[in-house]
């Protein structure tokens, strides 16, 4: 297998790593990847951070591997390969009538990504994390050995795989429950929260299977934390949904296409959008879940720089003092961007390392200008003194100690992992940077 060598970042391009890469076409060539040096997967690069990065190592990238390998169209199981997308999955099996049961942010992300980062959508207060729906894991270790992994077979290796941002193996392939899906179309409804304590009462009382909620991070006094609440519900509508055309940024953006009054005008402008009783909307899959995937290359909105997010999770005992907190500070610091989500999470929780928790999850980007990481360095210590969590499929500025008493099953995981990997082949970036797999 060839490996050449390439520079390459996560989606904010903020952090950085030069790596060889090798990029296997089929699962016989995968293994003999292995059989030379043993690699951590890379799939379509859209964790925002360092998640997929390995400076001066070895990558395998796993995007050709995107086959579809079996499908029971009365059950709704699927087999596919790890570099299947979202949006593969969803174009192909939403005409048949199912689709899959928990939707990331993105449909460009990977079937072994949303496995390995144990993605949560926007109904994850009902349904859970992506992991709850994975029936079983073919998993490529250290060793070269392909091992069977399910809930009940292999239940802590499993566990350790799902949200383990690939620190056990690389995951050639998985079979996943799928969800009926009556139509292409959705119905969206939208209502104003005209400050926190409102909106996330809204959040609370919602009984929509889909549930989110933008949040205007500049807003200020009696309009802190105002925002616009959407709820959804699958429609049994046979209309074709008339899809948007994609466009891309061709360049990357200057610096004032998101400064801040810039931002502010454009937030006042879409809150009032909605109007003071709220509104209904028939949207298609693609634009409801992935809102931004047709604008390609979006994240050169941020300049060469690029940008961070931050995602955290809260508890209810302190999401609304802590949120409070840390909306003030992102307002007076005039940094943030129009892409804030505020979301109600339940207690699915499919691995040791999976993010959500019951509670209340932010969500905001900051483009990488003077005191963004000091910011984000903020909020991140009000996290870790709330009992919340930082998200590693996000995150690029976290420390080893605040991480470590996020996750309280992060010394199980690490038993398993070690054993698994001992000579610590699936290292990464990240996992350096935040000490994830302990002392050697």
């Amino acid at each position: 297998m060839r490996w050449n060598e390439m520079e390459y970042t996560g989606w904010g391009r903020v952090l950085k790593a030069k790596a060889q890469v090798a990029r296997p076409e089929k699962p016989a060539a995968l293994k003999d990847v292995f059989t030379e040096t043993p690699a951590p997967a890379i799939g379509a690069l859209r964790s925002y951070g360092d998640t997929a990065l390995n400076d001066a190592g070895k990558v395998v990238n796993m995007t050709r591997l995107d086959r579809f390998i079996g499908f029971d169209a009365k059950s709704g199981v699927l087999e596919a390969e790890g570099g299947v997308t979202i949006t593969d999955i969803l174009s192909t099996f939403a005409p048949q009538g199912w689709m899959p049961a928990v939707m990331p942010g993105t449909g460009f992300a990977t079937l072994g990504g949303c496995i390995a980062n144990d993605v949560h959508g926007k109904n994850h207060h009902g349904a859970g994390t992506f992991g709850e729906h994975v029936l079983s894991i073919d998993l490529l270790m250290a060793d070269g050995e392909t091992r069977t992994l399910t809930p009940k077979d292999n239940k802590n290796l499993f566990r350790a795989t799902v949200g383990g941002v690939g620190q056990t193996g690389v995951i050639v392939s998985a079979k996943i429950q799928m969800k009926p899906c009556s139509s292409r179309l959705i119905q969206v409804d939208e209502r104003r929260a005209n400050g926190l304590a409102e909106f996330m009462e809204m959040l609370k009382a919602s009984t929509a299977t889909y549930c989110v909620g933008w949040i205007d991070a500049t807003a200020k006094g009696d309009s802190l934390g105002r925002g616009i609440l959407e709820e959804a519900e699958l429609t049994s509508s046979q209309m074709d949904p008339k899809l948007r055309k994609s466009r891309r940024v061709p360049m990357d953006a200057p610096g004032f296409a998101l400064s801040p009054p810039v931002v502010r005008q454009f937030n006042k402008l879409y809150f009032n959008r909605i109007p003071a009783e709220g509104r209904g909307v028939l949207r298609s899959l693609e634009d409801f879940f992935f809102p931004l995937d047709k604008i390609h290359d979006w994240n050169r909105l941020y300049g060469k720089r690029g940008f961070h997010q931050f995602q955290c999770v809260l508890p209810d005992a302190t999401a609304e003092e802590t949120l409070l907190d840390m909306l003030r500070r992102i307002s007076r610091a005039g940094l943030a961007s129009p892409l804030a989500v505020l979301k109600r999470t339940g207690t699915g929780q499919a691995g040791h390392l999976t993010f959500p928790m019951q509670g209340f999850t932010l969500a905001l980007d900051f483009a990488n200008a003077p005191g963004a990481a000091e910011l984000v360095q903020e909020l991140n210590r009000l996290t870790a003194s709330a009992g919340g969590r930082v998200y590693f499929a996000k995150d690029s500025l976290a420390t080893a100690t605040e991480v470590a008493g996020m996750y309280p099953d992060l010394a199980d995981w690490q038993t398993v992992v070690n054993e698994a990997d001992p000579a610590r082949a699936f290292e990464t970036d990240l996992t350096r940077r935040l000490n994830l797999r302990g002392a050697k």
